[in-house]
Formats: C-alpha cells, structure tokens, sequence
C-alpha cells in the first residue's frame, strides 16, 4: 500500500517512468507560453476530450485571439468552428465569450491567481481553477482530475468517492512539494499505463507498492 513512509519513492519511479510518454497538452500549453488566459482556455476546452483534439483546437483559436478583449470580439459562430470537434464545443465556446467578458469587465482583463475567483468565472471547476493557478502562476494547488482520482484510491493512498473529496484529502496528507506535479504525472501515466479499464500491471514499475483497489482485470 502506499502512504507517506513510501510516497517519495513512489514520486521518484513515477517521475522517471512518464519520461517515455508525451505530456498532456495543458502542461505543453503552459511550458510554451506561461501565459495563465491560454492555460485556462486550453484547460476548459480539454474537459471530457481527446488530448490531441484539444490541442488541435487550441491552436486554431489561438490563431484567431489571445486576449479576452479579442474573444468578444470574434463572433460566438467562429468560436464554436475554431474549436469543434472539442466534447460540448458549443457549451465551451459561450462560456468562453463569458469568461472572457467577465476578465475584462471584472478583472482588468488579467485572470486572476486566485482559486475562489476563478471559480466565479463560468465553466471553471476546482480541476480547471486548480491547473491555472498552478501552470499559470506557479502557485500552489491540487488539481484532481478522474486520473489522479483513480489512481490515487488505486493505490490506497486515499479512499474518497469524488475528485473533489480527493482533492481536499490530499492537501491535507500529500507533501505540498508535490502538489504542482501530481496532476501531470498521474494523467501521463494513467493514459499509458495506469488505464481505467485493466491496467498493464504486469508492466507498472509500482506494481509492488499499489494496493490495487477494485482492479479486477488486469495486463
């Protein structure tokens, strides 16, 4: 089982292993830009997509604008072109001219670095607010998605039932010089190795330290 007498071991093998797999595209967006409105607009069109079409989309829509001034100005129709086929790509599109709408009218047009301000914004959860402040401002935050969900009860490491309980489960038990990581490193390895659906055990480098909770088929 993993906890905290192994967990910097743990990190350290994981850390190696997701060396051999792409990152996901939110972490790509923030090394090539640091920009924090790219970050979360990149962030809020990967939800419930595919990592490529999320990366196809942002590039498209960035051609078009990189400010929230531009986006209200780009006509709803365009934005909802630039981004398809992204999961809810007409959802996404309004809340993006609401979020951007919202930056300038509110926010001096900045995003702001804040957690609980980012979360008044439409279409930004706990996950999206969490990856912004931490890519786009290199604070600290946990971001939870379902990867670091599953493999975290998984491992045994939490027993929780929603991302947002492992979320505040983890920021009282995870050493906080991993919270900024822990998001890309279990999303890469979740992808390729840790799968939802019989997970290639056989091969996982942490096989020995995994409880492996509710796996029931495994490779």
């Amino acid at each position: 089982m993993i906890n905290n007498k192994n967990i910097d071991k743990v990190i350290k093998i994981l850390k190696k292993e997701v060396e051999k797999y792409k990152e996901p595209t939110v972490e790509t967006v923030a090394e090539k830009t640091k920009d924090p409105f790219k970050i979360l607009v990149s962030t809020m069109l990967s939800l419930r997509t595919k990592d490529n079409v999320t990366a196809e989309a942002s590039s498209r829509l960035f051609k078009l604008g990189t400010t929230p001034e531009r986006f209200l100005e780009l006509p709803l129709k365009t934005i909802e072109k630039a981004i398809y086929p992204v999961g809810f790509y007409r959802v996404k599109a309004k809340n993006i001219k609401l979020v951007s709408f919202d930056l300038v009218n509110k926010y001096n047009s900045k995003v702001p670095d804040d957690i609980n301000e980012l979360l008044k914004l439409k279409g930004v959860g706990r996950k999206t607010a969490n990856l912004v402040v931490t890519l786009g401002f290199n604070k600290y935050g946990i971001c939870v998605d379902t990867h670091v969900h599953r493999i975290m009860n998984r491992w045994g490491y939490v027993k929780s039932k929603s991302p947002k309980e492992t979320e505040f489960i983890l920021r009282r038990k995870l050493p906080k010089k991993y919270w900024k990581t822990i998001n890309n490193l279990l999303v890469t390895y979740g992808q390729n190795v840790c799968k939802p659906v019989s997970p290639f055990c056989s091969s996982c480098k942490l096989h020995k330290f995994c409880g492996r909770i509710d796996v029931l088929k495994n490779r």
